[in-house]
């Protein structure tokens, strides 16, 4: 998926010039139900398990609003498929669509998810290079599982203009981050999103909910949800794994660091004296040692996937946070029901 993450910048920055501005220019988005439909039936066809599917969403910026009236999916293949050209298809698509008089212009991009699993370096790369050639860009961030139990997830998500500063830089050491003062909480903002139809659509859609059955309604106090807690709880235990490891190589830098700065300063020391004996024998001095050449300081490992670690953490333990809520929300229904019966 890396290779297509790849492509899918570079045709952006080839179609778009570059954002002057960070602050962020969208407030608001405004998706078509009909976009919707197809992102949803994308992972239906191709999608498989925790198997991402990814597409190109397109549509134009109407003030402070984006508003997405069409997308269209990036192909699955497989690595025979050598000769495949990423960006010559998203090219021709869009030049088909412009011939037919339909909005062609690159907004962004869209993402199934895995139990939320969507916070990682493949998709800060991705999003960071779609923003920095067009401004307005957002990624959708589809999760098949939620949706699959009652409730439509679909979110819209912006780097902040604090990480676009950071990205931009490439200064992903400890000291680069705490000189931009940044978490995990300030690395991606969330755009609200309104799906807009049209009156015929908001009609049937009346019309089939008016159709549903009681039965169906009822399904929403099963209680039968343990599968997706225990999921969603195991992946946080994985993430917190990961983060305890990147504790540990930090904990070690930072031993290695200053065990070097001690053996540094007891060289400097040895050094004064020596020469201070040598100025009494009225010797010379020794000569001037480059300290830098001599104390290599130890590679600072990399702190930014530590910071999406702790923001895929966020996202799990919100994650639970919403589940749980609305599982008590239904066990003191079925009690009242039960108490009432």
């Amino acid at each position: 998926m890396a290779s297509r993450k790849e492509s899918t910048s570079v045709s952006s920055t080839a179609m778009a010039s570059t954002g002057g501005t960070l602050d962020s220019p969208v407030k608001q988005i405004q998706i078509e139900g009909l976009v919707v439909l197809k992102i949803i039936k994308h992972y239906q066809e191709e999608g498989q398990g925790s198997e991402v599917v990814q597409g190109v969403l397109l549509g134009l910026v109407v003030d402070d609003r984006l508003e997405i009236t069409n997308c269209f999916p990036f192909p699955q293949h497989t690595e025979d498929d050598a000769d495949f050209d990423e960006v010559q298809y998203q090219m021709e698509m869009m030049r088909s669509l412009r011939h037919v008089n339909i909005d062609h212009l690159h907004v962004g991009w869209y993402q199934s998810t895995y139990y939320g699993s969507f916070v990682s370096r493949a998709l800060l790369d991705s999003q960071f290079s779609y923003q920095h050639a067009i401004e307005e860009s957002v990624v959708l961030i589809y999760d098949p599982i939620k949706t699959a139990q009652g409730s439509l997830s679909l979110k819209a998500y912006r780097l902040t203009p604090k990480l676009m500063e950071i990205c931009k830089e490439k200064d992903f050491t400890p000291e680069g981050l705490k000189k931009a003062n940044i978490g995990f909480e300030q690395m991606f903002e969330e755009v609200p999103i309104v799906i807009k139809n049209s009156h015929l659509i908001s009609v049937l859609m009346w019309e089939l909910e008016d159709k549903s059955t009681v039965a169906d309604k009822h399904e929403l106090l099963n209680l039968s949800s343990s599968n997706h807690l225990e999921k969603s709880l195991q992946l946080l235990m994985d993430r917190v794994d990961d983060m305890s490891q990147d504790i540990v190589k930090y904990n070690t830098y930072s031993r290695n660091l200053s065990k070097q700065q001690q053996q540094k300063h007891q060289y400097l020391q040895r050094r004064q004296q020596e020469n201070a004996q040598r100025q009494s024998r009225g010797e010379p001095p020794l000569p001037e040692e480059d300290i830098s050449k001599l104390f290599k300081p130890p590679q600072p490992p990399p702190r930014m996937d530590t910071l999406l670690i702790a923001g895929q953490i966020n996202n799990y333990c919100q994650n639970v946070k919403e589940f749980t809520s609305q599982n008590l929300g239904k066990l003191f229904m079925a009690e009242a029901l039960q108490g009432h019966n």
